[in-house]
């Protein structure tokens, strides 16, 4: 049985918390893996995680109904604190970068 919009939600919402931790405390958050672990943490490492993330939420709320998906792009439910972690991760991005 596929996911339900809410489930699908209260999933992503891990991300929102790893986007936000990121833009909090750049590449010293602990949500932040060293690709490269002798060389430690580097920005690019943080950048990569924020965009890993911003990714699994874009296509998240892009979700139709179809391929055994919810209707999460339609749905009533609020997403604004996902599209502002998208802008939150985004930004960090870009200013990072």
């Amino acid at each position: 049985m596929a996911q339900t919009v809410s489930e699908c939600l209260t999933a992503a919402t891990d991300s929102v918390t790893i986007i936000n931790d990121i833009n909090t405390k750049g590449k010293a958050s602990d949500r932040v893996t060293a690709s490269d672990p002798s060389a430690g943490v580097t920005q690019a490492d943080a950048n990569a995680r924020v965009k890993a993330n911003v990714d699994h939420l874009t296509i998240i709320l892009a979700y139709d109904g179809t391929n055994n998906t919810p209707n999460v792009k339609d749905a009533s439910d609020d997403k604004s604190s996902y599209t502002t972690a998208i802008t939150t991760g985004n930004t960090y991005i870009s200013n990072n970068s």
